[in-house]
């Protein structure tokens, strides 16, 4: 058994970073978990990928897959002998924008949970790092992007533990353990 896992980790970095493995062992290191899954298999690359990331899971594991109510299962399912995986708030943020749904006021949701007290237990969310190449040439892009750039700066803000997965290579931002 690992130390206990903050109340709020961040887990950044790029596609195929090694992100999501990274924050799995920190969960796996738990003992057991909850996976809340925000990925919608929309085409078969995209069932592959959600395939891939099952296939690796032990049984210390239960899933909830939902790409929308992050919220409202996080009010519900927190508690403090199972942390919680979030992967990934990056395609819970593009569900959300790309079905009209308010972005800021999912936002400002998520901040209050966080900021509330309400959580039970801890909550390891992984999030894409997008911001760091080219400026993308469209509006629907740069808007995602920027978007993006802000939930990972609010919750950055309000977690107690932030680390950049590069090269599946973690590097701690932030610890305030």
């Amino acid at each position: 058994m690992s130390a206990p896992l903050p109340l709020v980790t961040l887990v950044l970095g790029g596609a195929r970073s090694g992100k999501s493995r990274y924050a799995e062992q920190l969960v796996e290191g738990q003992g057991k978990g909850l996976y809340l899954a925000t990925a919608e298999p929309m085409d078969d690359e995209m069932r592959a990928r959600i395939a891939k990331h099952q296939a690796r899971r032990g049984d210390i594991w239960k899933t909830i897959e939902e790409p929308r109510e992050l919220v409202a299962v996080l009010n519900r399912e927190s508690c403090p002998d199972r942390p919680i995986l979030v992967d990934c708030l990056t395609l819970w943020l593009s569900y959300v924008m790309f079905h009209d749904i308010s972005a800021e006021g999912e936002l400002q949701k998520l901040m209050d949970l966080l900021q509330s007290g309400a959580l039970r237990g801890p909550v390891v969310f992984v999030s894409n790092q997008i911001g760091l190449g080219v400026v993308p040439d469209n509006e629907v892009s740069r808007v995602f992007v920027d978007a993006q750039g802000e939930l990972n700066q609010l919750v950055a803000k309000l977690a107690n533990r932030v680390v950049l997965v590069t090269a599946g290579l973690p590097q701690v931002l932030k610890d305030e353990n």
